[in-house]
């Protein structure tokens, strides 16, 4: 997933269903700012304990919170690692609320009706292009 999103230094990430933060935590060794979304407590404080060993914890912001409530404004990468039901409720949000130039990496499961750029090991990747609606091109 790390390598198909080409993270810069200074980007910002976020990883909806953060799980125990390992992709957040790699994401800010790059040098990203990195987001988790996590909507499990328990999780919350094992990727906050593991930042910190990490030492990125001033990377990693990792928030206890559904990714549905969570803006996802000036967000360069979006981590996505969910079933396909979740993925095509989650399109609409996707196409309306990121900006363009806005990488969406997608494991195991790709966004039906979108077409990846490039796809790794069961790992899709979908540029945010359209200015007008932010949709990533359709198949």
């Amino acid at each position: 997933m790390l390598e198909l999103a080409d993270i810069k230094a200074g980007e910002t990430v976020v990883d909806l269903g953060s799980g125990d933060g390992t992709l957040c935590i790699e994401a800010a060794k790059r040098g990203a700012n990195a987001v988790g979304i996590e909507i499990n407590p328990f999780l919350v404080r094992i990727s906050r304990w593991r930042a910190k060993r990490a030492g990125v914890a001033g990377q990693v912001n990792v928030i206890k919170k559904n990714f549905w409530n969570c803006p996802l404004t000036d967000i360069d990468v979006v981590f996505l690692y969910l079933w396909p039901e979740t993925l095509e409720r989650l399109e609409k949000k996707l196409r309306e609320e990121l900006k363009p130039g806005s990488r969406i990496i997608s494991n195991n499961f790709p966004i039906k009706n979108w077409a990846p750029i490039a796809e790794k090991n069961h790992v899709y990747l979908y540029p945010v292009r359209d200015l007008y609606g932010a949709e990533p091109v359709k198949k």
